[in-house]
């Protein structure tokens, strides 16, 4: 924490401190008042109002007049409205258990409509659904849905609704269901020259729902690379629409040296090595086959050996016959050809 940090904490500390003791004051103020009123005969408003401000003032200070003025209904004490947070949920009990979507559907469609009515009312948008879902068992099932771009277009939120459910599944019937929404101002973004957005973010979110329904959420995602070095290993993480701002005073890469560079084929593809002294020397597939005139290796990589997805390879590169160079790797007996340099 920087020590400007720690000054607003102090500062904001002394003052709820210094708070504290004026009220103290003024309280214990009151009640000495009180007592010495109460020794005089004073025990009512009637017999407080009874008495000359200026004299009482004179005798017992300024905190006396404003319980005088209090009395004599001269005081004025200024309304402080607050507004209570806004709370956007709707929850709903059903009589009768469902066990069809078209009741659900409903009663979340009201939900949106209300959502978009007060939301608008106070100029603010959904950026967030939460939806909440009992069951018979007593079981709830909860999802979050993160609205690309923050909004109050009933059809919008409610077919993304719509689409997750279309491929729900429960075992038991639905006896309540409730929808919260998170508001956020509308966002307003001016993209540089060099950026761009999506056109649709919504409509890419729901073709991505759809996506993940029928393929599973392990398979519909960004290929990220992992950091490991197995060949073309990498991990799936889940679509982000942000768009990131280009740096334009980061330095210029240097001009890449002339070099060859390895065509991989996607997925390998099988051959078959012959070996002459534990080297290849003859190699057959259905894109290369001939004999070898050079080879390089075996290069041995291998990792994740502490777990059960251990790997292990070893990699040639291979002049052929023909002129061309082609890379090649063996693992638990099985030859595959990984691409051509070109």
């Amino acid at each position: 924490m920087e020590r400007s940090d720690w000054s607003n904490i102090e500062a904001e500390n002394a003052q709820r401190s210094t708070s504290n003791a004026q009220r103290l004051n003024a309280e214990k103020s009151v009640q000495e008042i009180l007592t010495i009123l109460h020794k005089w005969g004073i025990h009512t408003l009637g017999q407080l109002a009874a008495l000359d401000k200026e004299q009482l003032g004179a005798r017992l200070g300024s905190e006396a007049i404003r319980m005088w003025e209090r009395a004599n209904g001269k005081s004025n004490r200024v309304l402080n409205l607050v507004r209570p947070p806004e709370s956007f949920e709707e929850s709903f009990e059903f009589e009768n258990e469902i066990e069809t979507d078209e009741p659900l559907l409903f009663m979340l469609r009201r939900f949106l409509e209300q959502f978009a009515i007060r939301l608008g009312a106070i100029y603010l948008v959904a950026k967030e659904l939460a939806l909440r879902i009992t069951f018979t068992d007593k079981q709830i099932y909860e999802r979050v849905f993160k609205i690309p771009q923050p909004t109050n277009d009933v059809d919008l939120l409610f077919r993304m609704l719509q689409t997750h459910l279309e491929n729900f599944r429960s075992k038991h019937p639905i006896v309540a269901v409730a929808l919260s929404a998170q508001p956020s101002k509308a966002t307003r973004e001016q993209f540089g020259l060099f950026e761009t957005t999506l056109r649709n973010p919504h409509q890419l979110s729901e073709t991505l729902a759809r996506l993940i329904a029928v393929l599973g959420a392990d398979r519909v995602g960004t290929p990220v690379l992992q950091e490991t070095h197995r060949p073309d290993a990498f991990r799936l993480e889940p679509f982000s629409w942000q768009v990131g701002a280009i740096d334009l005073n980061r330095p210029k890469p240097m001009k890449p040296k002339s070099r060859i560079a390895l065509r991989r084929f996607r997925p390998a593809v099988s051959a078959s090595v012959l070996l002459d002294a534990d080297t290849p020397a003859h190699v057959r597939s259905t894109e290369i086959w001939g004999k070898i005139l050079e080879q390089c290796g075996p290069y041995l990589i291998s990792g994740n050996w502490w777990d059960e997805k251990s790997w292990a390879r070893a990699e040639w590169d291979l002049e052929m016959e023909n002129g061309e160079l082609v890379r090649v790797h063996e693992s638990e007996g099985t030859w595959e050809m990984d691409g051509i340099y070109d």
